[in-house]
Order: C-alpha cells, then structure tokens, then sequence
C-alpha cells in the first residue's frame, strides 16, 4: 500500500524539521511544496506531501505519522 500524508506548519524551522524526520523514516517528497499566507494568524504556512510504500492495508484508524 502508498501512504500519503501531508505535513504542514507555519513557515519556521519546525516545518523543515518534520520534513526531515519524515524523509529519515522513509517517506518520500511527492510533488513540490505549497506556500500560503494564512490571514486568520498573519504568518506564512508551508505544505509538503510525502509518500510510503508500506506492509499494511488501508483502515481510517492508521496512524500514518507511526508508519
């Protein structure tokens, strides 16, 4: 099974940081980051999908950031 999840955060290290962690875990950078002002906090927001090919099968009580 593919494993998608997206990862979002205001635009800090933090952000850089849970993509890195992702990656170092296996997942995969699919298609490029997203970048937004979010109006309702006044701070930019970044967003990056990640994807993983995993030994399970799909049920909505996956917890995809264990995988």
């Amino acid at each position: 099974m593919k494993a998608y999840r997206l990862l979002t955060d205001d635009d800090t290290s933090a952000f850089c940081h849970k993509v890195t962690e992702a990656l170092s875990k296996g997942w995969e950078l699919h298609g490029s980051p997203a970048y937004a002002f979010d109006a309702a906090t006044g701070k930019m927001r970044c967003a990056q999908a990640v994807t993983k090919e995993v030994d399970c099968h799909y049920s909505p009580d996956l917890k995809l950031g264990q995988l």
